[in-house]
């Protein structure tokens, strides 16, 4: 058996990333999705909103266990778009890490589909409704309250994914008061957890487009047809687009507001004064050059008597 797993070994290290990101993701929204259906198909009578909570906070937790030390658990392509936009993560890779985060949401909400597909079923009435009191397309995506309108669906997950990115940042802020070794998946599991209880009403808190994009697809092709991105008032485009700039502007935030402000340590400080140092050496070196005339000779004189 080992042999054989050896020979499934993988070299490639961004194929090795990739991977990690889409089970990463497949387990947050295995999990997540799976307790919405429980307790959609059950009528609350196996769990409640706060068991949603639940399942998409320790997804997430153990999402980020599966893959953060092969990719750092991402999960999230607005998480990836700030790294990127910080210098922290190569846009070369942006792409293929979207790609695979989406493909990781939808195979696991096909998996949710397929697991309660006759829980499904029998709560529609032999249909997959998209809208009414025995819709079931909102276990997979994210779907508006009635009264929310789209630029009140954008505000709410703007504000959303930016508490997100706030507390992912200080979690990993090396320099503030970081999270214990060890202790970080189930501390972004408790951030998704608080703003899911405090910020979930408004339209089911995404704050995350491969979250609501791989299910949304999949939903659109498993029968639930073309209202999946209809419905809304054509809401489909908020979490992928509010999602994005939420996590920019979270990132912005912390940035200004604390980043920014933490005094350099000795290490950067050493190197500043290299930087200077060096700077100061090739100035000094273009002088000679400006005032030397004549050509320099073996010993680095200038002829004229210039240094």
């Amino acid at each position: 058996m080992e042999r054989l797993l050896r020979k499934c070994r993988v070299q490639n290290q961004l194929a090795r990333e990739c991977m990690a990101e889409c089970l990463g993701v497949y387990i947050m929204i295995l999990f997540g999705c799976g307790s919405v259906a429980q307790v959609v198909t059950t009528e609350d009578k196996k769990g409640q909103y706060l068991s949603i909570n639940l399942g998409f906070a320790l997804g997430t937790c153990f999402g980020v266990f599966v893959s953060r030390g092969v990719s750092g658990a991402h999960l999230n392509p607005a998480v990836s778009l700030s790294l990127c936009f910080l210098g922290r993560h190569p846009w070369i890779k942006f792409p293929f890490y979207v790609f695979f985060q989406v493909l990781g949401a939808f195979l696991a909400a096909a998996t949710v589909g397929l697991q309660y597909y006759e829980a499904i079923m029998s709560y529609g009435k032999g249909e997959l409704l998209v809208t009414g009191p025995t819709a079931t397309a909102g276990i997979f995506s994210t779907y508006p309250a009635d009264y929310l309108s789209l630029w009140g669906g954008m505000l709410d997950q703007v504000i959303g994914t930016a508490a997100l990115l706030v507390c992912v940042l200080a979690l990993g802020d090396a320099k503030n008061s970081p999270a214990p070794p060890g202790s970080e998946p189930v501390l972004v599991g408790a951030a998704v957890l608080v703003i899911g209880i405090s910020m979930g009403s408004n339209s089911g808190y995404a704050l995350n487009p491969a979250r609501d994009v791989g299910p949304r697809l999949f939903t659109y092709i498993a029968g639930w047809g073309a209202e999946v991105f209809q419905a809304g008032g054509g809401w489909w485009w908020v979490p992928l687009v509010a999602t994005c700039i939420g996590a920019l502007l979270g990132t912005l935030i912390y940035e200004l507001f604390v980043e920014v402000h933490h005094p350099a340590s000795p290490t950067e400080l050493h190197a500043l004064d290299q930087g200077v140092a060096m700077g100061t050496k090739t100035l000094e070196l273009e002088r000679v050059d400006l005032d030397c005339d004549k050509p320099m000779n073996n010993n680095g004189v200038c002829n004229n008597g210039t240094l």
